[in-house]
This record gives structure tokens, sequence and C-alpha cells, in this order.
């Protein structure tokens, strides 16, 4: 049964984890290579320009499969601890390294509830915004884990150090509402016009120069990382290369001549 579910839309293209009856929890190596599978393919298609991520309802995901960890089987599965991380590497981490080479923006519709896992996979996207039905918790520490996936690097940069490490080691949940206050959604909408409002923000991305697009998300990235010079230096090759784009003397014109740009990624 495949876990994802992918809907294009012109520019858009929605990957909804579709196993409801499991809370949408990535449960298996399969679920971590289908995931990774369509996110390379769909950065590949110069035809998408974003990416709105989401769960089937009720949720959005649960994270892992308590009852897995219960038997010692699944992704956190192995008979020695060598084994266990062995699984881990090839398994759930591919998913943030996956994340991190994107080139296309990814929005998070956190429609329900986003636990461990779920939580950590929200905050690899660039934009988060969630349906007044969600709940985050960074919940590892309540089965005596650690984000295994990767997550306190993500939520760290998310939200900021204390508040990480509040999440972290309380476990605590957090409301909607809350997770609007913290930083780690940008906005809340009523549950039935989530899909709606993160439509509209994925066309608002998209309807940008795609070239231009792809490379600011890649300058967010490093710069959470680069040293202040080696980082002006690639903006400046970056704005170089733009600068003889079609795409950008087309949207230059398009202002001055007050109608809508034509944009053709050239």
């Amino acid at each position: 049964m495949s876990y994802v579910r992918v809907e294009r839309s012109g520019a858009v293209a929605v990957l909804r984890l579709d196993r409801p009856q499991m809370r949408n929890a990535i449960s298996s190596f399969e679920d971590c290579a289908e995931l990774v599978a369509h996110l390379t393919e769909l950065d590949a298609d110069r035809e998408i320009r974003a990416i709105v991520l989401t769960g089937a309802d009720p949720a959005f995901c649960a994270g892992g499969d308590l009852k897995q960890m219960r038997d010692g089987t699944g992704l956190g599965g192995g008979r020695t601890a060598l084994e266990v991380q062995d699984n881990y590497r090839r398994g759930v981490q591919r998913i943030p390294l996956a994340f991190q080479t994107l080139e296309v923006p990814v929005i998070a519709a956190v429609n329900g509830p986003a636990m461990g896992l779920g939580c950590d996979l929200a905050c690899m996207c660039d934009i988060r915004i969630a349906s007044d039905r969600a709940i985050f918790a960074e919940s590892f520490v309540k089965v005596g884990l650690v984000p295994g996936d990767g997550g306190a690097w993500f939520l760290t940069r998310a939200v900021g150090a204390a508040t990480a490490a509040r999440m972290a080691l309380t476990g605590e949940t957090l409301s909607a509402e809350r997770a609007r206050a913290v930083g780690l959604v940008s906005d809340v909408h009523p549950h039935e016009e989530l899909m709606a409002n993160a439509l509209k923000l994925a066309e608002a991305v998209a309807a940008n120069p795609p070239a231009a697009v792809r490379r600011t998300k890649r300058l967010l990235r490093e710069a959470l990382a680069m040293p202040l010079p080696a980082f002006l230096d690639m903006t400046s090759g970056m704005q170089a290369a733009l600068h003889h784009s079609l795409d950008h003397k087309e949207a230059v014109a398009a202002i001055l001549e007050r109608r809508a740009p034509r944009f053709t990624g050239q």
C-alpha cells in the first residue's frame, strides 16, 4: 500500500501522507524510501515550483510506530546497537538528508497531530502553517529516546535554542496557537480552510521567477552555517547569474509596463 499520494495542480504539487488508520506514522524502510523518492522526483521537475506536505485526516504524522518499538522491530529494530544505528542511517535519516538537498520550497500544512518524527518532519519544511486542530510535540524523551531523525537540528533552527530545549526535554504538547506564539508555525487556520490557504501560499511562491526562488531558498539555508564573507561571495555569484536571466528582464519589464509577468524559468 502506497504511503504517499501525489496530487499536481499546475506548478504546485501536494504530497499527502496517506495512511490515516495509522495516523500517518512512518513505520518502514519502504515508507522512508517512497517519501524520499517523491521529493527527489518533484525537485528535479522544473515545472514544479512549490510543494505542500500534509497528512490524510485526522493526523499530520504521528511519528513512529509504538507497537514496533515495543516489539523491537521496524525502523528502530535490530539485534545489536550497531544494527539499530545502521537502520536509522538507511531508513529515517534519509528523509532529513533529502530535505536538505531540495531546491523547491516546501510548505507544511499541518492538519492534525504532529508528534515526534511528525513534528520534525514539519520542521524540515521551509514554511509551516497549521489547522486549529493541530498539536505538536517533540516527544522522543517520553519514550526514552532522542530525536534520531535529526529533529534537534531542525527544531533549534525553527524556534530557537531555548524553546527547542523546553520542547525536547519536557516532551510537552503545544496547541496550534501556542505553536504560532513560539514561531513553530506562521499561521493557524480553521481546519476546513487549511488546504485552501496552503495552496494559496504555494501559488504565491510559484508565481515568482523559479530560478530566483530556488536560489533564495538555498541562501536561506546556507545563511545558518556559512561565515559572512563566504556567504556574500555566494550571494554575488548567484546575483550575477540572475541579472543575466530572461526572467529577471521580464520581471522588470512587467513592473514598468504594469502587466502580469510571464516567467519561463530562463
